[in-house]
C-alpha cells in the first residue's frame, strides 16, 4: 500500500465520497494480492462485498436469454491452489486491461458455479446466467441466431463493468465441432459462440463453466484467458473443507453438539472423500433428518449415510478406530452395555 492510497482513503472518507472509498480501498486490495499478502487482500476484499452500498440496475429491460442470479448463498470452500486461481481473476479484472473471459473445468461439485457468484460479491457486479432453454431451438439454424442475439443483448447492457455473465454448463453449445457425435446443427452454434467471444466488450466479465472439458472444442478453448481447473482437491483438502462444511452446517441449525474428532473418524471413512457438492449435501441431510433433542444423533446418521450396509458388530466398528464413547453415539447403546459385550468377546 502507498502512501497515496492512505491520503485517498482519508480525503474520500471526509468528503463522504464512497464510491470513491470502495475504489480505492478495491485498488489496496489488489495490491496487496499482488505482493503475496492474500490473507490481507481477502479480508479487505470481503469487507467489501459486505458493505451495502448503491449499484445502478444493469439490466433494467426485459432480457430475452439472461436471467439474474441470487449471489446470497454461501460458498463452497476451496483450496489454496484454485482460491488463488480465483483471486487472480479479481486481481486481472481490476487492471482493466481486457482480461475478462474465463472458464471453469472440473466434475460436478467442485464449486465452479458458487466460485463465480463469489466473485461476483467480491467484485461488487450482479451476475446473470445464459438460460439455454430460451436460446437452444430445433428449428434450424434458430440456435445460431439467437447466440448472434444473446451477444448483441449482452454488448448493449448500459453498464457493462457492474455485470458478470455466466454461462452454466456451456456443453451444451461447446462439444467439439470435428466429433462425429455432434449435430451439425450444434457445430454451427459453437462457430456462433466463437464469433460471440470474439466480439465481446472487454469490460463485461464472462465465465463459463463444463464439466466435459475433454470433448471441448478446443478453438472454444482458446477465446478463454484463464482456464481454471476446478479438479485439484487432495483427499486431505477435502477433509479439511468437511470440517469448514460441518462447523458452517451446525450454526445455521443452531446445534450444540460437537465432537470434531468423532466427525473426522466418519469422514476418513469415506474412500474417496467426494467433491464438496456432494459432501455438503450429505453432512446438511445427516444434521437436517436429525433428532433436534439428540446433540449427536446427525453423527449416527452420517455413519450409516458412510456406511448403508453395515451389519457388523461393536467389535467391527472398535476395529475400525472408534472408542467406547464412539461407539455409544453411532449406536445409541449405553458405554456399559457395550464394554460388557465387548468384554465378552474377549472370554
Amino acid at each position: 500500500m502507498k502512501k497515496k492510497n492512505i491520503i485517498n482513503l482519508i480525503k474520500y472518507y471526509t468528503e463522504r465520497n464512497d464510491s470513491a472509498f470502495r475504489d480505492e480501498a478495491y485498488e489496496v486490495a489488489v495490491d496487496f494480492n499482488r505482493n503475496n499478502d492474500h490473507e490481507l487482500g481477502d479480508y479487505i476484499m470481503a469487507l467489501l462485498s459486505d458493505k451495502n452500498t448503491f449499484v445502478p440496475q444493469a439490466l433494467n429491460g426485459k432480457m430475452d436469454y439472461l436471467r439474474k442470479v441470487d449471489t446470497a448463498s454461501s460458498t463452497l470452500p476451496l483450496p489454496e491452489c484454485i482460491k488463488d486461481d480465483v483471486m487472480g481473476i479479481v486481481n486481472a479484472v481490476g487492471y482493466g486491461a481486457g482480461v475478462n473471459k474465463f472458464l471453469f473445468q472440473g466434475a460436478p461439485g467442485t464449486g465452479k458455479t458458487e466460485s463465480a457468484k463469489q466473485l461476483a460479491r467480491i467484485l461488487n457486479r450482479q451476475l446473470y446466467i445464459v438460460d439455454f432453454d430460451f436460446l437452444v431451438d430445433s428449428k434450424l439454424g434458430q440456435t445460431s441466431k439467437n447466440i448472434a442475439e444473446l451477444f448483441a443483448e449482452i454488448n448493449n447492457v448500459p453498464y457493462p463493468e457492474q455485470i458478470i455473465i455466466l454461462f452454466d454448463e456451456i456443453d451444451a453449445l461447446a462439444l467439439d465441432r470435428t466429433s462425429s457425435r455432434d449435430l451439425r446443427e450444434m457445430g454451427r452454434a459453437t462457430s456462433s459462440v466463437l464469433k460471440g467471444l470474439d466480439g465481446l466488450n472487454t469490460r463485461i466479465v464472462l465465465i463459463a463453466t463444463t464439466n466435459l472439458f475433454d470433448s471441448f472444442d478446443k478453438a472454444l478453448i482458446r477465446r478463454f484467458d484463464k482456464v481454471i481447473d476446478f479438479n485439484r482437491y487432495t483427499q486431505q483438502d477435502l477433509r479439511e473443507i468437511a470440517e469448514i462444511i460441518l462447523e458452517d452446517l451446525l450454526q445455521q441449525f443452531k446445534f450444540q453438539g460437537r465432537n470434531i474428532r468423532l466427525f473426522r473418524k466418519i469422514i476418513a471413512l469415506m474412500n474417496p472423500v467426494p467433491y464438496p457438492g456432494d459432501l455438503k449435501n450429505i453432512i446438511k441431510t445427516a444434521i437436517a433428518f436429525s433428532n433436534p433433542h439428540e446433540d449427536f444423533d446427525y453423527l449416527s446418521r452420517l455413519f450409516r449415510q458412510t456406511r448403508p450396509d453395515f451389519a457388523g458388530d461393536y467389535k467391527d466398528l472398535q476395529n475400525m478406530g472408534f472408542s467406547i464413547r464412539d461407539i455409544e453415539i453411532l449406536s445409541k447403546v449405553s458405554k456399559s452395555s457395550i464394554s460388557r459385550e465387548l468384554m465378552g468377546d474377549k472370554k
